[in-house]
């Protein structure tokens, strides 16, 4: 059996940083000045390496700043509005803007201030200063002055001022070449099909595109399989022909991860593990003289940990100043724990709710691609904390504009496949309405607008008692808070099953007894009050349900996991079996309301909501061809208090 590595270190990130820094400056990375001549033409985005001097004055000749004539300011010394002035044909000449004025004349004036007598004679009525309207030769650059300095980023202003005085050629500073290797046997291209335990490769995309986006020249290669020679060889020729190398997988403990052991073989494992997370089994090192970093596999550990390491590199080497992090003040929604001794990067939604920035983690494990999607900052825990608890003020970084925050639509409750028609046609409005969405179940959405933490949440909890939709509960948990219920969609809930439910599932009667798997939604969400309710009605013990106790977020979860046939059922909504082309049992058709407090009523995120709910009928008729979908009550206050 192969062993396992271990990480050669768990180094604190400031150290590690520092070491990497001193290596780099050793090995001449930081220190070297590539260069190379480009055109004018094409120099946008680079930094000079060097002071650009205008070639020739601009503009190069007196010229006419305006239409009019050309005259001798002298000639009108004494032309007024009571003793005009006229002048002959030889004692002016006709210009337009731009046309280069004859040697003998030092002024124009404006066609408007001009009185043509006739073809050869004009009249004038008040006097001309020296160079009036003229633009003169160095007007706005003399030959030899400086245009830009060195370490300057070339703008289009830039361009255009090198061209005005002759320009053409200048020299800049080269951006590094950056080559990305995926590694590992699984991985298989985007269109290909995957089989059970095949990956889709898309890291090096993701990472290949953030090095240009920061300032590289960047290229993937291939897939590299598990293989030690052939990880060798690209390396080797990676590190030949670029000035960084990056390597995604195959840094962590597994018995296929080579790249520490092989980096070693080549060159210098400068530093294995980093008390970082994600990130941890980061891998730092040098062949020959070229950097190469290992990044894990998980595309969140992976892109994270370049951020941390490779971001600075390519500023210092191309001489592009690195952006200075905007961060901004945000109250945690909810409280989150740290491991304490590693430093840990959360991302985190934003949304501003009344006067608050509420934050909250945008998604959990490294592997979530959609919780950097999603994403609106960065939030670091110190490696000596051991965590940010509820309502605690923290700063966090901007990943997105704050005029793209201040349009958030912060949305907390139960999941319903509408929120994602709802989220592509708010983006189509204008002014553009983003909506931040925590899929809590009921109860959970109820909670956040009892602590001022959203601007709508979605519920559909039915009271066994009564018999009634959400009332009781807001009444119970909110009655403090002055708000409306509005329905946005009846909807029907019942069993998910595979394709043909080859089982015969027709009720939970055919899931107790252990035959059959079951998967649950979370405890708060209004499926799972139903999903007990009907146990309890029909007089099924919950522990004769095996997969009861194994819970998902949304009806897309549930729906996904019969798909792919890790359980036989799970209830849901007929929208989500529809969109994985799977079977549906009926079990209840439901009320799903939206609960929005009337302090938001003028909000104009939730005006924008509300109108499109009630009047967009081409956004009815997309809610309809989900399925499962009754829209007679959809806009219409159900409650108010």
């Amino acid at each position: 059996m192969s062993k396992r590595n271990v990480y050669v270190s768990n180094m604190p990130l400031s150290e590690a940083k520092e070491i990497w820094e001193k290596t780099l400056q050793e090995n001449g990375f930081l220190s070297q000045k590539s260069v190379e001549f480009v055109a004018v033409d094409d120099c946008l985005g680079r930094v000079t390496a060097e002071p650009v001097f205008a070639f020739r004055s601009s503009p190069s000749y007196n010229g006419a700043a305006m239409d009019g004539i050309a005259i001798r300011f002298t000639d009108l010394s004494t032309a007024s509005e009571a003793s005009p002035v006229r002048l002959q044909k030889g004692q002016y000449a006709p210009v337009n803007t731009g046309n280069s004025i004859p040697r003998e004349f030092n002024a124009v004036v404006m066609i408007e201030d001009v009185h043509q007598v006739d073809e050869d004679e004009v009249e004038l009525h008040m006097p001309a200063t020296p160079w009036q309207h003229v633009r003169t030769i160095g007007e706005d650059l003399v030959a030899t002055e400086l245009i830009l300095p060195e370490g300057h980023e070339i703008r289009p202003i830039d361009q255009g001022a090198m061209l005005s005085t002759g320009v053409t050629q200048i020299t800049v500073q080269r951006p590094p070449k950056a080559h990305v290797i995926p590694t590992g046997s699984e991985l298989i291209q985007p269109d290909k099909t995957p089989e059970a335990g095949n990956i889709i490769e898309f890291n090096s995309r993701i990472l290949a595109g953030y090095l240009k986006q920061w300032g590289a020249e960047a290229t993937r290669g291939l897939p590299v399989t598990d293989d030690q020679d052939r990880l060798k060889q690209a390396i080797k020729a990676a590190a030949e022909e670029n000035d960084i190398v990056i390597l995604n997988a195959g840094a962590s403990a597994g018995t296929k991860d080579f790249s520490a052991k092989v980096l070693a073989e080549i060159g210098e494992v400068v530093i294995h593990g980093v008390a970082i997370k994600p990130g941890k089994p980061v891998i730092l090192a040098i062949v020959g003289k070229t950097p190469v970093i290992g990044l894990p596999g998980y595309p969140v550990s992976a892109l994270l940990t370049m951020r941390l390491f490779v971001q600075e590199m390519i500023s210092g080497f191309s001489g592009k100043e690195l952006p200075r992090p905007q961060m901004v003040e945000a109250i945690m929604s909810r409280p989150l724990h740290s491991s304490m001794g590693v430093d840990q990067f959360v991302r985190i939604t934003l949304g501003k709710v009344g006067k608050n920035l509420m934050a909250t983690p945008s998604g959990k494990g490294a592997g979530s691609v959609m919780s950097l999607v999603r994403a609106d900052a960065l939030l670091t825990i110190p490696a000596g904390s051991e965590g940010v608890g509820a309502g605690e003020k923290i700063h966090v970084e901007m990943l997105r504009s704050q005029s793209e925050v201040d349009a958030t639509l912060v949305f907390i409750g139960s999941h319903d496949n509408i929120l994602d028609l709802l989220a592509n046609q708010l983006h189509l409005q204008r002014p553009v309405v983003r909506i931040s969405s925590a899929h809590v179940g009921s109860m959970g959405g109820i909670m956040a607008i009892r602590r001022g933490e959203a601007h709508i949440a979605g519920c559909h909890l039915l009271d066994e008692s009564t018999g009634e939709y959400n009332v009781s509960f807001i009444k119970r948990f909110l009655k403090d808070v002055p708000l409306q219920l509005i329905n946005l969609c009846y909807r029907q809930q019942g069993l998910i099953v595979a394709k043909g439910n080859p089982k015969n599932i027709k009720g939970f009667e055919d899931l107790a007894g252990g035959e059959h798997i079951f998967i649950n939604r979370q405890n708060g969400a209004g499926t799972r009050l139903l999903t007990d309710k009907i146990l309890s009605e029909k007089g099924i013990d919950s522990s004769t349900i095996p997969g009861y106790g194994h819970e998902e977020y949304t009806h897309m979860s549930v729906a996904a996991s019969v798909a792919n046939g890790s359980v036989d059922a799970g209830l849901g909504i007929l929208a989500a079996a529809n969109a994985l082309d799977l079977d549906f049992v009926p079990i209840a058709e439901e009320r799903y309301d939206l609960i929005v407090p009337i302090s938001f009523q003028n909000d104009e995120k939730i005006k924008v909501i509300l109108d499109l709910i009630r009047t967009n009928a081409l956004f009815h008729d997309r809610i309809i061809s989900l399925g499962g979908y009754d829209l007679r009550d959809c806009g219409k206050i159900m409650y108010e208090q």
